[in-house]
């Protein structure tokens, strides 16, 4: 008999993260939606990811170890091949979820039936190495609802920034994402900016103004280690989606995306400077 596949699946691309692994998964299973499946792919670490995941016994968590090292994008690739739900969401491995965060996103698409809505994503709180908050992250200037695609693309264009977020506070339809096709880690900063630009050609955002979930700084996250690529990357990012007509925006606009990314850059390297020491 097939199996019946489940509602969510949150996918866990993890390399060296035993020391926040833990948390991650704990976050998922206190969820207060429960038709989930967990998939933690570990991406051939050198460190004790099995051992974290053995101390959990719950049936909707599954390890996979990679035979060899795929890198993030790879890593990533392989969570939207084994998913299986109907929803689909990537959570970093030093990341976590409010625990109403897949119920409340999860809601917004099953009112969709549409399917008009491309992702639903949240406010963001930003964690230190050792869990303290920092501060949190939105979208500028909306109470929440709905924004047209072509609005947030825009916005994150002239801000140089992904307004949007990290993975963790994302969620997206599977069949979507079978269709816009894998992760492009041509530009790595943009990585998932670039994923959020290819769903929104599709239909239009979703944003829930509470911190729904929580992205972890730390000196050892992948974010952080190509963080002095960032600028060039947003602005190659920015080019290529120029290039194929789908920036929708005038020249000041595209203007503004080639100089915002540096100031956004510098304004990194204080935070990382102040709060990573």
């Amino acid at each position: 008999m097939k199996a019946v596949a489940p509602k969510i699946s949150i996918c866990i691309p993890t390399y060296r993260g035993a020391g926040t692994l833990g948390a991650a998964i704990e976050s998922v299973l206190a969820q207060t939606c429960g038709d989930f499946e967990l998939i933690v792919i570990d991406d051939n670490s050198p460190d004790e990811t099995e051992a974290v995941v053995g101390r959990f016994s719950d049936p909707r968590l599954s390890y996979l170890r990679n035979p060899k090292n795929l890198g993030p994008e790879g890593n990533w690739n392989r969570c939207l091949q084994v998913a299986r739900g109907r929803y689909f969401k990537l959570l970093p491995h030093d990341d976590l979820l409010h625990p109403s965060c897949l119920e409340r996103q999860a809601a917004v698409l099953d009112a969709d039936g549409d399917e008009r809505i491309a992702l639903v994503f949240s406010g963001r709180t930003v964690l230190a190495p050792d869990g303290r908050e920092l501060m949190q992250r939105g979208y500028p200037g909306h109470a929440g609802g709905r924004i047209p695609g072509a609005l947030v693309k825009r916005s994150c264009v002239r801000r140089g920034t992904n307004l949007i977020g990290e993975p963790g506070a994302v969620l997206m339809r599977k069949s979507l994402a079978d269709r816009v096709g894998p992760f492009d880690a041509t530009n790595p900063y943009v990585i998932d900016l670039d994923y959020w630009f290819r769903l929104l050609a599709h239909g239009d955002a979703w944003y829930c103004p509470e911190p729904l979930a929580s992205f972890r700084v730390s000196g050892t996250s992948w974010s952080v280690a190509i963080g002095g690529n960032q600028s060039r990357d947003f602005r190659q990012f920015v080019a290529r989606f120029e290039a194929m007509g789908a920036v929708p925006d005038n020249a000041f606009g595209r203007l503004c995306g080639k100089v915002t990314p540096a100031l956004n850059n510098l304004a990194r390297l204080v935070f990382y400077r102040i709060y990573l020491r």
